[in-house]
């Protein structure tokens, strides 16, 4: 398709939303889609000349004929067995390009207090709910792909949880892209207010059928009130021909806990925007990452922790392997606001490269307005630790096991951290299964 076509093409899509949304549409909600629509065909997509793109180029996404599905795409429940978790036991809700699938979903025996639906169904029968929450945190300041979210969105998960209410079972979101066109694009928006003292696990869980290559633009507002608890997981685990941007918008109160589980193992080209605001003393976050890229794969993780007040602490820890050709890129930025005393602030990027033609970037950033802080940033990128391997050489280990042996361990830095065993599990083995040394990984065990 020409350049000129693409454009006509775009400003159609942008067009059928300004102009044509469902008549039913709350005013509220159609008013903010416009308003997105206009700034996306304002902005476009980003360009490795602005500062926050300037390692990823998404001209692979921009010049294809990306729309989205008309109706549901026939999806057998056998293939969607082989994506989830070995022995979760967890509520489930599945979407496939976007679209919820009450088929395939369990959201049985939810407790009294816990809201856990589509989006469709709440914009269809209590939309009133939504209006103060829906794209009030999100933004596109970074990201011209977050207003393409609300611009096209027209499904996702809310997940609304009331004061004390705890969820001993998590909930996994699973986003499916089918086997069908290449120009398939989804816009899924997940909503979670966790209300005072509340408590819940989220797995946000993006996979693919055999065969798919399509587009999903997704964007996550996260509000943890005061006291409450999330633990979220990101797992990205497309098809490496499909295209994945993922926009992460957080916000908590007074000792609130937030921990982020982000690990990227598939994809062609993947785009990650996680954006903290820490508002009120006591509140915590804990990043841990982990990216996976080989072949001509492209992953960029950009993290953003805002200290806008005393007493605040964050920690992250994100690991990257890179082999084949693939490039990851890392920037994690740290703003400590005037006024935000006794903030504890650290951060630490490693990276680890297993062939010559691999890439790593990382630019960890503190940002300090204040002065009674404790704040430290460090990355590194090297290859595997020449003494380690000999060392284990000398126990009479061969040289791919041990190899092997030092990845792993490298990536379960990060992973051991993870509290739900079958997502660490299933994580460790596809790793595994996508290292050279895969072999060796029988003798971890």
């Amino acid at each position: 398709m020409s350049a000129n076509a693409l454009s006509q093409h775009y400003a159609e899509q942008l067009r059928q939303v300004r102009d044509g949304l469902p008549a039913e549409l709350p005013e509220w909600l159609a008013g903010r889609r416009r308003g997105a629509a206009q700034r996306f065909a304002d902005a476009g997509f980003p360009d490795p000349r602005q500062e926050e793109w300037k390692y990823t180029n998404v001209r692979p996404i921009a010049t294809k004929p990306f729309a989205t599905t008309a109706t549901d795409v026939p999806v057998a429940s056998d293939a969607l067995a082989g994506l989830g978790f070995e022995g979760l036991d967890a509520y489930r809700m599945v979407f496939v390009d976007g679209r919820f699938r009450a088929e395939f979903s369990d959201l049985n025996d939810l407790p009294e207090g816990a809201t856990v639906q589509s989006l469709s169904a709440m914009l269809g029968g209590d939309a009133a709910r939504l209006e103060p929450l829906l794209g009030t945190l999100a933004h596109d300041r970074f990201s011209s792909f977050a207003a393409a979210n609300m611009a096209f969105m027209s499904d996702g998960a809310v997940i609304l949880l009331g004061k004390g209410v705890r969820l001993e079972r998590p909930i996994h979101l699973l986003l499916v892209g089918a086997a069908g066109s290449p120009a398939t694009w989804s816009h899924p928006r997940i909503l979670v207010q966790a209300a005072e003292g509340a408590e819940v696990t989220i797995i946000e869980h993006y996979a693919d059928l055999e065969g798919a290559s399509g587009f999903t633009n997704t964007v996550t507002e996260l509000r943890a009130e005061a006291g409450a608890q999330v633990r979220h997981y990101l797992v990205q685990d497309h098809a490496d021909s499909a295209y994945h941007v993922g926009s992460v918008f957080v916000q908590q109160r007074r000792d609130s806990r937030v921990t982020s589980h982000n690990v990227n193992l598939g994809g062609r080209l993947v785009r990650h925007d996680l954006n903290i605001d820490l508002t009120e003393p006591g509140s915590e976050i804990e990043l841990n990452g982990l990216f996976l890229v080989g072949g001509r794969q492209h992953v960029d993780t950009h993290t953003r922790v805002h200290h806008s007040s005393p007493h605040t602490t964050s920690r992250e820890q994100y690991r990257g392997i890179g082999q084949g050709h693939g490039r990851g890129v890392f920037k994690g930025r740290v703003l400590v606001e005037r006024g935000a005393q006794k903030t504890d602030a650290q951060q630490h990027s490693a990276n680890l490269l297993l062939s010559p033609n691999a890439e790593i970037d990382t630019k960890p950033e503190l940002e300090i307005y204040a002065d009674d802080v404790k704040c430290a940033h460090g990355a590194t990128v090297g290859q595997l630790d020449e003494t380690s391997l000999y060392y284990l050489r000398s126990r009479g280990i061969d040289a791919e096991s041990a190899r092997g042996m030092l990845v792993f361990a490298f990536a379960d830095e990060v992973l051991e951290r993870m509290e739900l065993a079958p997502v660490r599990t299933s994580i460790e083995r596809r790793l595994a299964a996508r290292l050279p040394e895969a072999g060796a990984m029988d003798v971890i065990g």
